[in-house]
């Protein structure tokens, strides 16, 4: 379970965005804070994994709080929910690190949309040894969050359709090679459609595992059965 802090100076807003992340599947929110003093010592003692971050606290500038827990180990990540929206506030956020930013207000449905890529990019790094531009381009992809929620074909350009196609179709994961020896394009151009793709919420980035020289990563359509051991 991810264990998330849910920082909000309005009691109300923060009680509404802990029962939201405790909807998610693999989250739960361990405490509620409404202050940067009450978040600092609520880290040291819950040790989240991710806050949910306000910037407009009564004690304290969110950003500020963000750098002053950077300086400890651990360190949890960061998804800032606030309503400023200078570019100032966006362009430190980046700097510090955030994973993703979200202006309110917002609905369920996006706080749960990014809670969901940042479960997924978890789930990718863990296990991950290296980082090639493959691994670098998916990663990031999962970071900008799901564009697509539903599967509708008819939207992806003819090819990337038919890479998502040979994903589900298969009985397992594929690596970009396979997929490209499949269709009988270029593994460079199967590359980009899979990391727009996972961007896309419509596949699964695995690590790689057992390689000798360089790893070659798996993918699967979304909601397909894992492989098992």
């Amino acid at each position: 379970m991810i264990r998330t802090l849910v920082v909000d100076d309005d009691y109300r807003i923060a009680h509404v965005h802990a029962a939201g992340v405790g909807r998610v599947g693999g989250f739960t929110a361990v405490g509620k804070a409404h202050s940067a003093a009450e978040t600092r010592s609520l880290v040291l003692t819950l040790q989240p994994d991710l806050l949910l971050l306000d910037l407009y606290l009564p004690d304290g500038h969110g950003l500020e709080l963000m750098q002053s827990l950077r300086d400890r180990a651990p360190c949890p990540d960061f998804i800032v929910i606030t309503a400023a929206q200078d570019i100032g506030s966006v362009r430190r956020a980046m700097q510090l690190g955030e994973v993703y930013y979200l202006v309110k207000p917002f609905g369920f449905a996006q706080l749960r949309d990014q809670l969901a890529a940042y479960r997924q990019l978890r789930n990718s790094i863990d296990g991950m040894a290296v980082a090639s531009q493959e691994t670098v381009d998916a990663l990031y992809g999962i970071l900008r969050g799901p564009v697509v929620r539903t599967a509708d074909r008819r939207r992806l350009p003819a090819t990337m359709a038919q890479v998502l196609d040979e994903l589900r179709g298969a009985s397992g994961e594929l690596s970009a090679t396979d997929v490209a020896d499949r269709l009988g394009v270029s593994r460079a151009t199967v590359q980009r459609y899979l990391a727009d793709l996972v961007r896309r919420g419509l596949v699964d980035l695995s690590p790689s595992r057992g390689y000798t020289r360089r790893p070659e990563h798996r993918y699967r359509a979304t909601g397909s059965p894992r492989p098992g051991p």
